[in-house]
């Protein structure tokens, strides 16, 4: 078929206009699941914990994915939001566990600490119930902690911080790593990136309103053994879903923060005079009220300069 192309418009260069993202694609694997409706997750959950579930093989990452993680592993370790956090691992070496795939190495000051390495699968989100039954078999082999790597993480997945006496660091594989083939293994790059949970007060207001306060991002720092908390210089941005369904995040509400002074930066991008009323609308710390959800649950994504996202439930 051949279409007369004379009366479509052909993109052309506009130099009176100042250009503020070029042209890109979004590529994701959605870390959102449907909300249950039987017992069937309570089961899987219940199967974990006990040290019942076992690892479905289809899910399981090939021989080859995991070897291409553990070798870019040992060079590049685990970045968090600081250079001074980083994990690097003394020793990496092959576990024979059904979820955890390797054993770590660190140093926490001056004691040497155990990690075990749970490895996602290569394409799709890592669930809760894999989760936690990684993190039981990490109790049983006596690791100090598990370090769990996977391209995404669901929803619920990401509120698990901890089983028992056994603290989980979630740490999300860069998808460059797809391209491990092309990349050079320098360990120079931020292949593997720790990045808390958001750390936010939700505050009651007159007329059954709410308002939600983020504080900062809470991180583990391996330097001092225990959960670290941070500021608001480390996020870029954070939204609010004021009325989450459990089945998708839908931004509601949207913010912006970050160290130095992004107002004069975002003047310099765009050539032009902000509203400095409009602006301060955005650039907050402490939302706008809104009404308490029908759902009664909200849902807060923040976002780090890295790129990187992660998402809490709260219970309203």
């Amino acid at each position: 078929m051949i279409t007369d192309m004379r009366n479509e418009s052909v993109p052309g260069f506009d130099s009176n206009h100042a250009r503020v993202a070029g042209p890109f694609t979004v590529e994701s694997l959605s870390p959102h699941r449907i909300a249950p409706i039987d017992s069937d997750e309570l089961i899987d959950d219940l199967d974990a914990t006990t040290g019942k579930r076992r690892r479905n093989l289809a899910s399981a990452p090939p021989a080859d994915f995991t070897a291409i993680v553990l070798e870019n592993l040992k060079t590049a370790g685990v970045q968090q939001s600081t250079r001074a956090e980083k994990i690097v691992f003394t020793a990496l070496t092959p576990w024979p566990g059904e979820y955890i795939g390797a054993e770590g190495r660190f140093m926490e000051g001056d004691i040497e600490r155990r990690a075990g390495i749970f490895i996602g699968p290569e394409f799709g989100a890592t669930s809760r119930p894999d989760l936690t039954a990684a993190a039981r078999e990490a109790t049983d082999a006596r690791f100090d902690v598990l370090i769990a790597r996977a391209f995404n993480f669901e929803a619920h997945a990401s509120e698990l911080a901890r089983l028992g006496p056994m603290p989980i660091l979630k740490a999300k594989i860069n998808p460059d790593l797809h391209m491990a083939g092309e990349l050079k293994n320098t360990g120079k790059g931020n292949l593997f990136i720790v990045f808390g949970e958001p750390d936010v007060d939700i505050e009651a207001l007159p007329g059954d309103q709410l308002q939600v306060r983020v504080n900062g991002v809470d991180v583990f720092d391996p330097n001092i053994g225990y959960i670290r908390s941070g500021d608001t210089k480390s996020i870029a941005a954070w939204f609010i879903d004021t009325d989450y369904d459990e089945e998708s995040f839908f931004v509601r509400h949207a913010y912006f923060l970050g160290a130095g002074d992004p107002y004069k930066s975002l003047k310099t991008a765009l050539r032009a005079e902000i509203d400095k009323a409009a602006w301060a609308t955005l650039y907050r710390e402490v939302s706008r009220p809104f009404d308490r959800p029908s759902s009664d649950r909200i849902a807060v994504k923040v976002i780090n300069h890295f790129g990187d996202e992660v998402m809490k439930v709260f219970r309203v």
